[in-house]
């Protein structure tokens, strides 16, 4: 098999379709409710449409909230709340209908799959459809070692990308993306810190479960040190994801791409999720049209990914829980702006002219 080259996703990728846009602002332009006041929902209807290629905007109706699932060996260093190795307990919360993105998955209609791509637990834990994608167990700790291997990494990038194909290939016409993790804010804060060229405290967050300020101080003091190990790497971005990524994040980034490379629009959740986009951006960077920003964490390393993309965020609520949860609040706003964008009438002066569908 040919080794992986991520720049080429940026020949495979196209925007969505501008002139179709074209026609579903002007679409929007002969509703009998006054242009502008809907607000963000305008933008997010002609944004779908685009995506789609479909005027009037069809609904969304297979949304799917895709979570990938991994242990970072930095969590063994004191940097999360959570103790290390215990990612498989987020996934079984999920599984079991105990977690926030379920009840909320329960009560919009949208399908959850998990995704092993590198938990630090025996297999015999989780069902077989959840582990049976892992790439390895556990990642190396990122401020002394390489997370992945350079075959590791290529091989999760593939995960993503045949997961990506899979979805597609479903019928899904939305995908909420978040990830189940333990350690992995500082692995993506470290890859956003590298990629945006700042210091390791300017991108050092509290994370999903809050931690206290002795945690933040090793926090980044693990960031930094992982930080010189990335930046000789910053050129090829698979070495990049080996060294101080891991295999969810890898995951993530190749499904990124696919999912672009699918016309498959992607809600983004938190700082994870916008490490992994930013990544994407690098090898593609018509890749962002096809993604939203569903929420703001409050990590400071995404607001920084999320500018260099500019990606604006749908929601600020405070969630920091992780998990997709933020991203997938804002699913009911994208169905609400697909909705009004369809079913509202046209002025009575247009509505005669508009063809049948």
């Amino acid at each position: 098999m040919d080794r992986l080259n991520l720049d080429d996703f940026s020949d495979l990728i196209e925007r969505p379709d501008a002139g179709v846009r074209r026609d579903a602002e002007e679409r929007r332009e002969r509703l009998a409710v006054p242009a502008g006041s809907l607000g963000r929902l305008d933008e997010l209807a002609e944004w779908l449409s685009a995506a789609q290629g479909a005027v009037p905007v069809r609904p969304v109706e297979r949304p799917r909230v895709l979570l990938f699932a991994a242990d970072h060996g930095i969590a063994g260093q004191g940097v999360s709340a959570r103790e290390a190795g215990s990612a498989h307990l987020l996934v079984r919360a999920v599984l079991d209908g105990e977690s926030p993105v379920a009840v909320l998955a329960r009560r919009f209609g949208a399908g959850v799959r998990v995704v092993d791509a590198g938990l630090d637990c025996d297999p015999e834990l989780l069902p077989e459809e959840v582990v049976r994608h892992r790439v390895r167990r556990g990642s190396g700790r990122i401020d002394v070692e390489n997370a992945l291997t350079a075959e590791e990494a290529e091989a999760a990038l593939r995960l993503g990308m045949r997961i990506a194909d899979e979805e597609a290939d479903s019928g899904t016409d939305l995908i909420v993306l978040g990830d189940l993790s333990v350690g992995g804010t500082t692995a993506a804060a470290t890859l956003i810190a590298a990629l945006c060229g700042t210091d390791a405290s300017v991108v050092t967050g509290r994370g999903g479960a809050p931690i206290d300020d002795l945690a933040w101080m090793r926090k980044c003091a693990a960031i930094r040190d992982a930080l010189r190990r990335a930046r000789p790497v910053l050129g090829d971005q698979v070495e990049l994801l080996a060294a101080v990524g891991g295999a969810d994040l890898a995951a993530m980034t190749g499904f990124l791409l696919q999912c672009a490379v699918r016309r498959l629009p992607v809600v983004l959740d938190g700082v994870v999720t916008a490490a992994c986009a930013l990544v994407a951006q690098r090898a593609a960077f018509r890749a962002p049209d096809w993604w939203l920003a569903g929420q703001t964490s409050g990590e400071p390393a995404q607001a920084k990914a999320l500018d260099r993309m500019a990606l604006n965020p749908l929601l600020d609520h405070g969630v920091c829980v992780g998990e997709g949860t933020g991203a997938l609040l804002a699913l009911p706003l994208v169905q609400a702006a697909a909705a009004l964008a369809a079913e509202l009438p046209l002025r009575e002066e247009d509505a005669a002219a508009e063809p049948a569908v």
